[in-house]
């Protein structure tokens, strides 16, 4: 466990914080306590990965238990606990910060808009993850993942993205995955150098694999993570 001291805009409620919730280390915690324990504006990039089962609902594959079952035996989230946790992370965020939020083909297409309703989260650009992988998919078969992408307003870019050569098709392959929903790992660093800076808090309530943990060490970034479960 590495507790790290946070840069001078980064303030919490006591000063046992980082005893109570170590910086880069893997906790199993509900990540709602976890931004509960967040003060208001204290937070420069969220990542989220909402454990939903738009496609899978909507679509009724059937076979998920034989052929995915590290995905099927996962704690699933309803649509009002994913606005809960998105609420919550617009009131840790910083005015002009960002939040990097995974999104399935289905809500892609159907949006998200209910998610964001009383908050000050506006939808700035969308990148897709193209994985080299083919996955199930009963007319197509999927490759890819979305990636949206949301700042907190004030809504700007001039001296907040820093980065201008990012593609919005991103294609790399997971090596050696640890876990159902592994994330891109280039990916990810990509898009924290872009809208932080070194030593800024880099949260993800939802960690699953710790790819962002592993981001923010290559980065210099502190982070603050958790999930439910224990991969």
């Amino acid at each position: 466990m590495v507790a790290l001291e946070l840069s001078h805009s980064q303030t919490f409620k006591n000063s046992s914080y980082s005893k109570l919730l170590p910086f880069n280390t893997k906790l199993v915690m509900n990540g709602l306590e976890l931004l509960n324990m967040l003060q208001d504006n204290s937070v420069q990039v969220v990542f989220f990965d909402p454990q939903h089962r738009g496609v899978w609902d909507k679509l009724k594959y059937g076979n998920e238990g034989e052929r995915l079952k590290g995905r099927a035996r996962m704690v699933q989230m309803d649509e009002g606990t994913i606005a809960l946790f998105i609420q919550q992370i617009n009131r840790v965020l910083e005015p002009s910060q960002h939040l990097f939020l995974w999104i399935d083909k289905f809500h892609l297409c159907e949006g998200v808009h209910a998610w964001l309703l009383n908050t000050e989260l506006k939808i700035v650009d969308l990148i897709t993850w193209y994985k080299q992988t083919i996955g199930m998919g009963f007319r197509t078969r999927r490759s890819s993942e979305y990636l949206l992408v949301l700042q907190k307003q004030p809504v700007r870019a001039k001296g907040v993205w820093k980065v201008h050569n990012i593609l919005d098709v991103w294609s790399e392959k997971v090596l050696n995955k640890k876990h159902p929903h592994q994330k891109p790992l280039q990916l990810q660093k990509t898009l924290i150098e872009a809208v932080s800076n070194e030593g800024d808090l880099i949260v993800d309530p939802t960690a699953g694999s710790f790819s962002v943990l592993e981001a923010c060490l290559l980065t210099k970034r502190n982070f603050l993570g958790c999930d439910i479960e224990k991969f």
